[in-house]
């Protein structure tokens, strides 16, 4: 068979593609977009005052009442939508001004015709179960529900990656580590990477204990290396542990090195199982200024170093970056007892232990 032919075939099969999931696009935008306007009209009708608490129930139930395709207004997910129109006009209200960034200035009273084409694509081109798991989660926080909205759009989320994120926190941990960057590094760099970092760092696959030590963190952290990475955020690519660097006639060895991609930047990550100290720094610093000599090249963007410690004093932190000229953040982490607890529920007690041998 021609070699033309194949091609011009895979050609049509990929054009084929890209026109489903534009379709696909289109029709869950317009579904979206329905679902805004009911939510209007519901929140503002006047049949919820005569109804009462059986509203939901009565426009379910006619709804449905002749046609099988009207399955999706059950009383729940019509509570949904009210909830969904409710929630997003308040984030048309509370973060107006970074709408007026992007399409200029909108109108005091925001009617829903008068949203603009860039906001209805970003509200509307999100699936419908990650909207019912934000409206469940962010509490009517419209700020917050934004947040996670933006990050879908951006990292393609699937519904349980979001669940995964809203529940460890992030829109409270994101971009909240001890850095110097402002000072370290350009402006439209610093605000960038800044929001890269998290504070505290979410370690929730590691069984946790008291007597826990440095090196079982770092093995843990490998052997757990894609859980890891979603942590870190999109565009981190894992190098290595225990990164051998030489310095004059002496070898150091790096906790973790990574890449991140869109940056063009070697992240430099060490773990500390005690308290930040300020002498760690000095250690971090060595490390990052390794890589900058022996690792990374003219194309790469300067190494970020992360000291990531299991707590810190922020004012103790913030004084001791002051003096490094190298970009550095600081940084805490927390592991999840949830595993433990897990496995101490599903074991008997010792009254049941003692019963149990007084049966036999």
């Amino acid at each position: 068979m021609e070699q033309e032919f194949v091609k011009w075939v895979a050609s049509i099969k990929k054009r084929y593609k890209q026109s489903q999931i534009k379709a696909a696009i289109r029709v869950n935008s317009e579904l979206i977009a329905f679902y805004f306007n009911l939510g209007k009209e519901i929140s503002e009708s006047s049949f919820k005052k005569k109804y009462g608490n059986s509203f939901f129930k009565v426009l379910s139930n006619e709804l449905k009442k002749d046609s099988r395709n009207f399955a999706g207004f059950s009383q729940r997910n019509l509570a949904y939508i009210e909830s969904f129109y409710i929630l997003y006009k308040k984030i048309l209200q509370q973060v107006v001004a970074k709408f007026q960034q992007v399409v200029g200035e909108l109108p005091e009273k925001i009617q829903n015709k008068e949203i603009s084409q860039q906001v209805a694509a970003q509200l509307f081109m999100v699936p419908w179960g990650h909207h019912t798991i934000i409206i469940n989660k962010c509490k009517n926080n419209a700020k917050k529900a934004w947040f996670y909205i933006n990050k879908i759009i951006e990292n393609g989320w699937s519904r349980s990656t979001l669940d995964l994120y809203i529940s460890s926190n992030l829109y409270e941990r994101e971009g909240k580590a001890i850095t110097n960057f402002e000072i370290t590094l350009p402006k439209e760099e610093s605000d960038h990477i800044q929001q890269l970092t998290k504070d505290p760092y979410c370690f929730d696959f590691f069984e946790a204990r008291d007597d826990y030590n440095e090196k079982e963190i770092k093995d843990t952290l490998v052997r757990n290396i894609k859980r890891v990475l979603l942590e870190l955020g999109t565009g981190f690519a894992f190098v290595g542990q225990e990164y051998r660097v030489i310095v004059g006639e002496s070898e150091f060895y790096i906790d973790l090195l990574f890449y991140n991609i869109p940056l063009h930047s070697y992240v430099v990550i060490e773990v500390k199982s005690t308290k930040f100290k300020p002498e760690y720094l000095g250690q971090l610093g060595l490390y990052v200024s390794a890589i900058d000599h022996n690792i990374k090249n003219d194309k790469d963007g300067k190494t970020i170093g992360l000291l990531i410690c299991k707590e810190k004093d922020n004012v103790v932190a913030q004084y001791s970056l002051e003096n490094f000229s190298i970009p550095l953040g600081i940084s805490s982490f927390e592991l999840s007892k949830l595993l433990l607890e897990e496995y101490k529920s599903s074991l008997p007690t010792i009254e049941e232990l003692e019963a149990e041998l007084k049966t036999k």
